[in-house]
This record gives C-alpha cells, structure tokens and sequence, in this order.
C-alpha cells in the first residue's frame, strides 16, 4: 500500500477557502498512491475555536465536495483529515457538532466518517463547544490487484488512549490512521505514542500532523509512519512536507504469525 501524508502548514492570515484549494491541489499531485492523508482541522483550524462555529459545515458541506472531487481527480483513497461537522444533536443538550474525519472513495465517494471520541481540553475547547463520538471504525482501502487493506481510524487525542486501537485491532485493522494538530511543546509524546500503539497493537501506524502556528499555538509537525514492529518508515520535520512510504501489509501478517503476541491477551 502506497500512502501520502500531507503536513500542511498554515497561519492565521490564509482564509479557508485559499486554504482548500491549496490543500486539494496537493491532494491532486498524489496520484498513484493508494491513500493519502490530511491533518485534523486543517481547514477549521485546529486550535482556532473561536471560528469553530462559523466554520461548520455538514458532511455534504464545501470543504467536503473539494476533497471528493480531488480524491476522485487523484484516483486515491483520500483520509481528508477531519472538519468541525454540523448536524442534528443526538440528545437533548448536545452540541450537534463532532470533529469528524471523513474518508473518500478513489471514485469520490464519501465511505467512511469518524467522530472523535476522546475531545482534547479538559473541560474546555472541544469538550466545551463538541459531542463525543461513539463508533469504532474501520475502512477498507483498495489497493493494486484488487485486494484492501482494513484501515482503524482515530484522531489525535485519541493516541492517549491505547483502549480504543485494541478495538480497532479486533475489528480487524491491519493499519491504523491518526490525523492530528498536535502542539510543538508535546511533540515527543506524539512521535513516542505512535511507535508504542504500533508496537503493541502490531500495526502500521500512520500519523499525519499540522505545521506552523495558528490561534498562539505552534504546531508539531513530525508526521510519521511506523511498521508493526515500531521501526519508524519515514518522518516529517517542523515544517511542510508530504512524506510517500510504501506500506508493506503482508509483513504485518507476517509478523503478527511469528510474534503472536495478540493471542496471549488475557483482559
């Protein structure tokens, strides 16, 4: 499986819609990769929770028609990171808004949407002005010679919470997909988080994080893609850049069949 991750560095000068159209453009360049990868919020801004409100769209919204029609234009499976969705609230009180990624099809179809289930801010930012999500979710990424490859999708925060990929590994992920806005000052627990969750859940671990700085907050960068062994494929510095790595999936089976740790799990 060949992926992209697209670190996309932005400020707060760059209005969303010059921003998706840079991002879909990029997006475009990728073609011949199985899938590609955006950061959490890129579009919304990540930290920026102050235009969260006027940034919502629904699943069907702008930014989402943008990164369909580049997934079909691109002929790629196309995780476009995720967006500040607007919906029906499930239950009285709620928000009806989700930090949701959303998964598009080669043919630009959406296959998939995630809801955040563990929201960043203790009490403030998402947990303040965002429901959580409740669905474990897996999607399967077509690759050459007609096979696919199960993807388990998550979202930043989410990496602190090894609970969530165990579900993921039994709903049959073989990879897992992390887009983040990650600050700069925690960055050694993202980059150590990834390798633990590949380590111990043995799969490919694919992280795609924001650059630059927005809202006062510096971004990490560091997007990485770690094996099922925890040997780190390729690495992103501080600053823009689209790392390409080929995945090798059958020495995830491989590995899991010589190390079968996963069988010995007694909780």
């Amino acid at each position: 499986m060949k992926v992209a991750l697209i670190q996309i560095a932005y400020g707060d000068d760059e209005s969303v819609a010059d921003r998706t159209a840079r991002v879909t453009r990029l997006v475009r360049e990728q073609e011949g990769h199985d899938l590609v990868v955006l950061p959490e919020l890129w579009a919304a801004g990540g930290f920026d929770y102050r235009h969260w409100d006027e940034r919502a769209e629904p699943v069907d919204g702008p930014v989402a028609a943008a990164l369909g029609e580049a997934a079909r234009e691109a002929g790629v499976t196309l995780h476009g990171g995720s967006i500040v969705e607007r919906g029906e609230p499930a239950a009285e009180g709620d928000h009806g808004v989700w930090n949701t990624s959303l998964v598009f099809s080669p043919q630009g179809e959406l296959v998939a949407t995630y809801r955040k289930i563990h929201r960043f801010g203790f009490g403030d930012g998402e947990p303040r002005l965002m429901d959580a999500g409740e669905e474990v979710v897996t999607v399967a990424v077509p690759v050459a010679g007609g096979a696919s490859v199960p993807v388990g999708l998550s979202t930043c925060y989410d990496l602190r919470f090894p609970e969530l990929y165990r579900h993921l590994v039994d709903a049959g992920a073989l990879a897992l997909v992390v887009p983040a806005a990650w600050p700069m000052r925690r960055v050694e627990h993202w980059t150590l988080l990834g390798r633990a969750r590949a380590v111990e859940d043995q799969c490919v671990v694919l992280q795609c994080n924001t650059a630059g700085t927005h809202a006062g907050h510096e971004m990490g960068g560091h997007s990485q893609a770690v094996d099922a062994t925890g040997r780190v494929l390729a690495e992103a510095g501080a600053g823009e850049a689209v790392l390409s790595v080929e995945v090798d999936v059958d020495a995830v089976r491989q590995w899991r069949e010589d190390f079968p740790v996963l069988a010995d799990r007694r909780l």
